[in-house]
């Protein structure tokens, strides 16, 4: 089976076509293609209706098409809202997040609980699809495992996200935000697994990187391999700020205690995301304390590949 995995490349974007392609590929043998696009002179900009596809960048994207087609963002809609119609409903064409399109442009969408979508070929799911499973984590803490055996326990990750339509990290936020959080580390004579994302304002991430370069640690820099995974796999907590749904999903799947950071700035939809993982037990915003009640790990994306196969098989 032949699964096209498409998106602007951007990598929360990426991580959630990609994460749902691997998910289906543990159920059923397939071959993944990464496929990244864009769009000239700014076009991409536009309502989808209007860009033209001739004016696609990137991958080719071609006959002969997959047999899945699972896309993720915006970016993606000009091509995906056409694909039922060229492939003539030989490719099963999936969308994560909410396409804010025509619903029968797709034969499954897969958007957030908390965006609210609905409909007969949606499977909403809580958080986003992500690329976390028991294995991969395991791969990638074995990476990196000499560098972090020496580091006293407990371990805390630290993940910070940054500036996005609704929240910010200006350097006073992230300051405070790094002095809690090192006084709750320091308290419990642990260490600190900090990494930041490509929306973190440089000078948060630098205040922030100073601020924790003073504890027992690792602070990723940017440089060399991306120890993300790793550090999830690792911590014994694991602190996320409030402006990602993609953060906390991917936290969520480790089982291991969550907390929130809160940032500037309010998004409803979050908020809503937020509560639901507090209901469930999942997360709590953070007050200092790094242990919490065990909870199953989040295996949305799992759920979500087994429904799309059961839908694909009920198509052919």
């Amino acid at each position: 089976m032949r699964i096209w995995a498409v998106s602007d490349g951007r990598a929360g974007i990426e991580a959630q076509a990609l994460g749902l392609a691997e998910a289906v590929a543990r159920l059923r043998p397939a071959l993944i293609s990464v496929k990244r696009i864009g769009w000239r002179a700014g076009l991409g900009r536009l309502p989808w209706r209007l860009i033209p596809p001739a004016a696609r960048t990137g991958d080719p994207i071609e006959p002969p098409y997959p047999d899945i087609w699972i896309a993720a963002g915006r970016a993606t809609l000009p091509l995906s809202t056409r694909m039922l119609a060229w492939a003539e409903g030989r490719t099963f064409v999936v969308q994560t997040q909410n396409p804010r399109a025509p619903l029968d442009r797709f034969d499954l969408v897969i958007p957030p609980k908390h965006d609210g979508l609905s409909g007969p070929n949606v499977v909403a799911i809580l958080g986003a699809p992500n690329r976390l499973s028991p294995e991969r984590l395991a791969v990638e803490h074995a990476r990196f495992a000499e560098q972090l055996a020496p580091l006293p326990r407990p371990r805390v990750a630290v993940i910070v996200g940054g500036r996005s339509k609704a929240h910010d990290l200006p350097v006073a936020r992230a300051q405070a935000m790094a002095a809690v959080v090192s006084d709750a580390v320091t308290a419990a004579r642990g260490s600190v697994l900090v990494s930041f994302t490509r929306r973190t304002p440089a000078p948060a991430r630098e205040a922030m990187a100073a601020a924790f370069r003073r504890l027992p640690g690792i602070v990723w820099d940017g440089a060399g391999d991306n120890p993300y995974f790793a550090f999830l796999a690792d911590a014994d907590a694991i602190l996320v700020t409030e402006d990602s749904t993609n953060l906390a999903t991917d936290a969520a799947a480790t089982g291991k205690p969550l907390f929130v950071l809160p940032m500037a700035g309010r998004s409803a939809k979050l908020a809503r995301f937020h509560a639901e993982l507090e209901r469930r037990g999942i997360a709590r915003p953070f007050a200092g304390e790094l242990t919490a009640e065990p909870y199953p790990p989040l295996a949305e994306t799992d759920r979500a590949a087994r429904e799309l196969l059961r839908r694909y098989d009920g198509s052919a």
